[in-house]
């Protein structure tokens, strides 16, 4: 695995076009990910939970790629897919172990 994923098109397009407002961003993103007591590991499965909960695909897929690269198992993955369940529904569920999958044929 490389040390960074790959980031999507559309987020560079953004950097490219708005180099302030992806700064203030990145600064956001930096501050609240060192504001409390949660490890890494946590942090990581959380994210994973709240896109997949938003059903927002994209950001799903990059947090299941940055869990991948704190060597989170894809079993703990698929746990957080099946403990949806109750919560999200059946086939919201289904459609995160199927983007899960799509990282997996990735790798």
């Amino acid at each position: 695995m490389s040390d960074k994923p790959k980031l999507p098109k559309r987020f560079i397009q953004f950097t490219e076009n708005y180099p302030e407002v992806a700064d203030a961003y990145s600064k956001l993103g930096y501050e609240v990910h060192n504001s409390g007591p949660l490890n890494d590991k946590t942090r990581a499965l959380i994210k994973i939970a709240i896109s997949g909960g938003a059903r927002i695909e994209g950001a799903f897929h990059a947090h299941v790629r940055k869990a991948r690269l704190l060597d989170i198992s894809w079993e703990e993955i698929e746990h957080v897919a099946l403990l949806a369940m109750p919560t999200i529904g059946f086939p919201t569920s289904i459609a995160l172990l199927s983007w899960i999958n799509d990282e997996k044929e990735k790798s």
